[in-house]
């Protein structure tokens, strides 16, 4: 069975990233508004009725802004572990609040979400991959640096949303403050552009369809400069660059290889 995945919107003014099949669907993260999230479920021609479960994956703004509303709403329970909901000061009244543990995996109808710690600065972050019988799909955002298990997971993945955040040299020319620029290069911060792609070179396993690039700043970064890094390296991956503005298209994802 095919996994369908799409970026509701990507960036520090809001992330949110849809998973699923073709009967059931997880969120992760909800960092837009319920009308912004209604608006372009309704633009894909997907339903909210489907979105059986929410998984946070740190307590940032960007990450939880849109949560209470749409949850309540909608009676989508949510899975956050218990320091993220402690430090988020989150009113999720009415809502199922369910834990998550570190390399245990939440069952959601025929989905299989995986959480496991990653290096940011927060409470408690984590990354998610989202699973069926033959499909793994990535969200790997707001990470310091490529551990270990950040290799495992992606070399695993069929398809992937991969942070590319910052431009090496825009980073260092801009007009961030040096404590902001350490904070975003200093290991608890975000990946670069470079980290991001020696990651996909050197892990990618050969079956990966699809790979979206995440997270990109605003002010450090610049799609068409990303998309050139990364164009002579894809092979028969396909390569999209998420907007902090708009949703990506729908994209069909087989453990098969079958592209669409």
């Amino acid at each position: 069975m095919p996994l369908f995945i799409s970026s509701l919107n990507s960036g520090s003014n809001g992330n949110c990233y849809y998973v699923g099949n073709e009967r059931e669907a997880v969120l992760i993260d909800v960092g837009i508004s319920c009308r912004q999230a209604e608006t372009r479920f309704r633009r894909l021609g997907l339903s909210l009725d489907t979105v059986k479960a929410i998984f946070i994956s740190h307590e940032h703004t960007d990450h939880i802004s849109g949560l209470s509303q749409l949850a309540g709403k909608y009676k989508i329970p949510v899975y956050i572990t218990a320091k993220t909901l402690g430090n988020s000061r989150l009113m999720l009244r009415g809502v199922a609040v369910n834990p998550f543990y570190d390399n245990e995996p939440v069952v959601v109808g025929n989905l299989r979400v995986t959480a496991f710690a990653k290096h940011h600065d927060a409470a408690d972050p984590h990354s998610f991959t989202v699973s069926d019988q033959h499909t793994n799909v990535g969200v790997f955002t707001d990470i310091g640096h490529p551990c270990e298990r950040l290799v495992q997971h992606f070399s695993q993945c069929h398809a992937a949303f991969l942070e590319a955040n910052y431009d090496d040299e825009m980073l260092e020319r801009g007009r961030y403050p040096y404590f902001l620029k350490q904070r975003i290069r200093g290991g608890k911060g975000h990946l670069s552009n470079q980290q991001a792609l020696n990651l996909f070179i050197r892990h990618k396993p050969a079956y990966m369809s699809h790979v979206l690039l995440a997270h990109l700043s605003q002010d450090n970064n610049n799609p068409e400069l990303l998309r050139n890094l990364f164009l002579p390296h894809v092979d028969r991956t396909n390569l999209i660059v998420a907007s902090r503005f708009e949703e990506t298209p729908v994209f069909r994802i087989c453990g098969e290889r079958e592209l669409v």
